[in-house]
């Protein structure tokens, strides 16, 4: 139940500083309609049996501690980040929106200082000036930068002979990959397309309805029996930070 914990522990971390509204994404399924896109993309093999036995337990052990999880099945997690940051920057009552995933794909949904992304290995906080300063172009720009340098992660390689300095500088003299002179990337252009078609995150999943959704409320007394089969230290933890 290792991973399970570690998610339990970052989620109170979150509220720790400040959290007051969450939700968690969960791939019930590794694969997703990009599957069919591209035959190399990312699927479920060589996930490891003890590690995917754990992802019901994590959404069942969420729920327990009042956190709203959205399981996606035909969408990937980051599809559903993407949609939830979307829908609460859109709200005025929200003060700010964190994106707690180091993803390169997540960086997209950056907007200047109100939407921003966490990388909690590191401990830093990227707005769209951070953005740029990582990756050499805009939030915006990034479903175009993945598609010329690739994501291994992913499973798709971007275009031979584009590394991170040259995608970055031809994307800043152009723009989006749909903008660039024909001569540029040739008979590749297509596959440079797939590929931003792979890396651009789906924004409109109805994740919810209501920012007020998302408000953590406390752990249910009822949190302390699932808490012990995983961390003892979870329940006491919550507890300190019932609002």
């Amino acid at each position: 139940m290792g991973a399970v914990a570690g998610v339990l522990n970052t989620v109170l971390r979150m509220i720790e500083q400040g959290a007051t509204h969450i939700g968690v994404a969960t791939d019930h399924v590794i694969e997703s309609f990009r599957n069919d896109l591209w035959p190399g993309y990312k699927t479920s093999e060589g996930i490891e049996p003890a590690l995917w036995k754990q992802f019901e337990p994590l959404e069942r052990s969420l729920a327990a501690m009042g956190i709203v999880a959205w399981p996606m099945v035909e969408l990937e997690a980051d599809d559903a980040l993407a949609s939830a940051a979307k829908l609460a920057a859109a709200d005025a009552r929200v003060e700010k929106v964190c994106i707690w995933s180091p993803d390169k794909d997540l960086a997209q949904c950056v907007v200047d200082d109100r939407v921003v992304q966490m990388d909690r290995r590191s401990g830093a906080i990227r707005d769209a000036a951070g953005v740029k300063a990582k990756f050499g172009v805009v939030p915006t720009l990034i479903p175009d930068y993945l598609a010329l340098v690739g994501d291994a992660a992913d499973g798709y390689p971007g275009l031979s002979g584009c590394g991170p300095k040259g995608a970055a500088a031809l994307l800043n003299k152009h723009g989006p990959i749909e903008h660039f002179p024909s001569e540029i990337l040739g008979e590749r252009r297509e596959e440079a397309l797939l590929f931003k078609k792979l890396a651009t995150l789906v924004a409109d999943a109805p994740v919810f309805t209501n920012v007020d959704e998302l408000r953590w409320r406390g752990a249910p007394p009822s949190f302390a029996s699932v808490a012990e089969k995983i961390d003892a230290r979870l329940a006491a933890r919550a507890e300190r930070l019932r609002p």
